[in-house]
């Protein structure tokens, strides 16, 4: 007979939840392997988006061990996950995507690097390509940082430019922003700063509340000693019309809202000529869609401005708009495009100070 020790700290509670619009396919193909984790506190729970594709009947059938949240409409990501959240008590939360493939033993390195610092708020693991397992996915790869102008990339990805991976990211690391796809982070932090922005819909929804709680001091890591595998683009693709205006148009609102107001007019006005050029390259290229959801992304931003303006006062009650580690100095599209950077070891460590 096992006699508990009384003195041993119980493993904190891990709640995953898994997102899911019309992802019946994905849960039946990628959730037996979040069913397969090692860690044993461990509550995994599906919100469900208002699917139509009887995915809620097919977990009720198949996988009656995991608890459900029917959401009553598709809110998006943003306001997906801001609805299931309220309703779940937890140690922490892990955002997983459906199309999500997880390892057995993903869970307790990120735990254990959160428990040694109560100021690390958010971690994600290494995140792979489940195509191409030897590379680094591009959703997130082994971590998250952003340019001088809002532009995102990871430690193993920069724009289309995918690394494989051969141990050069192994080391845990603070990042500026954590993947959407898998991501760790305190209940009471993400509810303390309002959880996602549910204007932005879909995409870098995230990198906005990283930014918000790094300008609040907290912490963010990438522990690669965990590693997940995503498909990518399981709900919108990649030349999708609508993906391209929400990234465009939720780029822009990041910064307005998180920038010191000092910077935030000259590199809106620089992110916007960039984006204008990238326009007029996609029209030249026969690529009209891609035209026109960029500039209805900046119609979009346009029209809302008070809105914004309201959101970024809120923000300022509450916090101060500080320089922040993960930033990227520079122009990422300028050392990829012009100077040939394709790797991320090949950007000047220089250039990512607290200074923005």
């Amino acid at each position: 007979m096992v006699i508990p020790d009384p003195h041993r700290k119980a493993l904190p509670e891990v709640s995953v939840v898994i997102l899911n619009w019309n992802g019946r396919h994905f849960l039946e193909e990628y959730l037996p392997s979040v069913l397969n984790t090692t860690y044993p506190n461990l509550r995994i729970i599906i919100a469900d988006n208002a699917s139509t594709d009887g995915s809620v009947e097919f977990l009720q059938q198949q996988f009656p061990e995991v608890e459900i949240i029917v959401n009553a409409t598709n809110e998006g990501f943003a306001g997906g996950y801001n609805t299931a959240l309220k309703q779940i008590r937890t140690d922490y939360y892990v955002l997983l995507n459906s199309d999500v493939e997880v390892t057995k033993n993903w869970i307790s390195p990120v735990i254990e690097v959160m428990e040694q610092d109560k100021n690390i708020v958010a971690c994600q693991p290494k995140i792979r390509m489940l195509a191409r397992r030897s590379h680094f996915e591009y959703a997130g790869a082994s971590g998250g940082y952003i340019d001088a102008y809002g532009y995102p990339f990871c430690r193993g990805r920069l724009f289309s430019e995918l690394e494989e991976d051969e141990g050069q990211y192994n080391t845990v690391e603070e990042v500026f922003w954590t993947s959407g796809a898998c991501m760790f982070i305190r209940p009471n932090i993400f509810h303390r700063f309002g959880g996602f922005d549910e204007d932005f819909f879909a995409h870098m929804e995230e990198i906005d509340l990283c930014w918000r709680m790094k300008n609040a001091g907290h912490s963010l890591k990438v522990v690669p000693q965990s590693v997940v595998y995503h498909v990518g683009g399981g709900s919108l693709p990649k030349d999708n019309p609508r993906k391209t205006f929400l990234n465009f148009r939720n780029s822009l609102i990041m910064l307005q809202k998180n920038l010191p107001l000092k910077a935030a007019f000259s590199k809106i006005f620089t992110r916007m000529v960039l984006d204008g050029v990238a326009a007029m390259e996609a029209l030249a290229k026969g690529k009209s869609g891609f035209f026109f959801a960029i500039l209805r992304a900046h119609l979009s931003f346009y029209f809302y401005q008070p809105k914004w303006i309201s959101k970024r006062k809120e923000i300022k009650k509450r916090l101060d708009f500080h320089h922040v580690k993960g930033v990227y100095r520079g122009s990422i599209v300028k050392a990829f495009f012009v100077n040939g950077k394709k790797k991320f070891s090949d950007l000047n460590p220089e250039l990512f100070s607290s200074e923005q």
